[in-house]
């Protein structure tokens, strides 16, 4: 086992830890800025959605080499991005995505 991107993981915890560990640290939350608190509302949907991104962007090869990936995922996370966009509905958006890759796949497409 590796340990080269130890120091990696180190920055993003420095990088990300202050803004999760807030809601912790101040009991007073509604005492916040308003600016705070909208960026605090982000947080999440930013973490979740650079998961998703390497989910659909970087494939592994069997060799451990991660490598870019472009293929039915993509079309799915467009249109998941379009519904939610036109129907302001995360879960039409999400259902969507789901159909396309499912039947992709079974299909033998993905």
């Amino acid at each position: 086992m590796s340990t080269n991107l130890v120091w990696l993981a180190l920055l993003m915890f420095a990088v990300t830890y202050p803004s999760r560990a807030l809601g912790l640290l101040a009991p007073a939350m509604d005492r916040l800025p308003k600016v705070v608190l909208d960026y605090l509302q982000l947080v999440g949907p930013a973490v979740l959605a650079a998961l998703a991104a390497v989910a659909v962007m970087v494939t592994t090869e069997e060799g451990g080499s991660p490598t870019f990936h472009v293929g039915v995922e993509w079309l799915a996370l467009f249109l998941c991005l379009g519904l939610v966009a036109w129907r302001k509905n995360l879960f039409l958006g999400l259902a969507g995505a789901v159909i396309v890759v499912v039947v992709a796949r079974n299909l033998g497409l993905a």
